[in-house]
């Protein structure tokens, strides 16, 4: 895997934190730097600490399924992909507060990294170099998550189903990929 397709897969796995971070930043009336970097530490965290876990138990099982790991990474992506194409799409009603309390922020970074959990599996699947991987997703992220933040505070949500809908479509063009080289090359 290329620092290009990872880059495009640690972006698209950042969506959702973005999404987030926008909604944090929208309910603050002034940018606040301090939450701005906890929000992004939270979901940044999440972000590497879920593909490391899908990692190893993707390790667990990769040499059972080698002859297929590449559908299934297509799978995963691909519905990955799909349901935050499906989330953007759909209207939602945000009850989102700038809070940073610790239950607030751990839910929201659970929530926005399951699909990160996947992920992982896929990289043992295609035995992606894992601690530079989640490293690379996690600072991405964090950067992210505070862009959004900003974002958020300065114009509002209006980018929010945009970034859920532009990261979804990512993670099926990766799948693709990776199908289309197991399978034809």
């Amino acid at each position: 895997m290329s620092l290009f397709e990872l880059f495009l897969i640690a972006v698209a796995l950042s969506m959702d934190a973005f999404a987030v971070s926008v909604c944090k930043g929208l309910s603050m009336r002034r940018m606040n730097l301090r939450h701005a970097l906890i929000i992004g530490l939270y979901f940044g965290g999440f972000q590497a600490l879920m593909p490391a876990l899908g990692y190893v138990l993707g390790v667990r099982f990769q040499d059972a399924i080698t002859a297929y790991d590449h559908w299934i990474a297509f799978i995963l992506l691909g519905l990955i992909g799909g349901n935050m194409i499906k989330e953007s799409l759909t209207p939602e009603e945000d009850s989102c507060d700038a809070s940073v309390a610790f239950k607030d922020m751990v839910i929201l970074a659970l929530a926005t990294s399951i699909d990160a959990l996947a992920v992982g599996v896929t990289f043992a699947f295609l035995r992606v170099p894992i601690l530079p991987a989640v490293s690379f997703i996690g600072v991405t992220t964090f950067l992210l998550s505070i862009a959004g933040v900003k974002v958020g505070n300065i114009f509002g949500a209006k980018y929010k189903a945009k970034a859920e809908f532009a990261g979804g479509v990512i993670l099926i063009l990766m799948g693709i990929k990776i199908l289309v080289e197991h399978v034809f090359f």
